[in-house]
């Protein structure tokens, strides 16, 4: 399960078996600053993302849930400026 920094959110991104078939879905959970170093702020709980998708390979699947992720922090970049 790939773990990143996006600007201040902790990015876990991570890909699911689709069940009865050979595909996968692409996972993913956001958790945002937090004032106690051993706590962490879960800002979006891990679920599916691209609903409409689903993707051949494990690394495809967390590729799109990054892409996600990104798209959804530059969202928020935009709305709070």
């Amino acid at each position: 399960m790939p773990l990143e920094m996006m600007r201040e959110y902790e990015v876990e991104y991570s890909s699911a078996p689709a069940p009865d078939s050979g595909h996968w879905v692409a996972m993913l959970t956001i958790y945002g600053p937090s004032h106690n170093p051993m706590h962490r702020n879960c800002v979006f709980h891990k679920q599916r993302v691209a609903l409409e998708s689903v993707f051949p390979t494990a690394v495809q699947a967390e590729e799109e849930a990054r892409n996600v992720a990104l798209r959804m922090i530059e969202r928020t970049k935009r709305h709070s400026s």
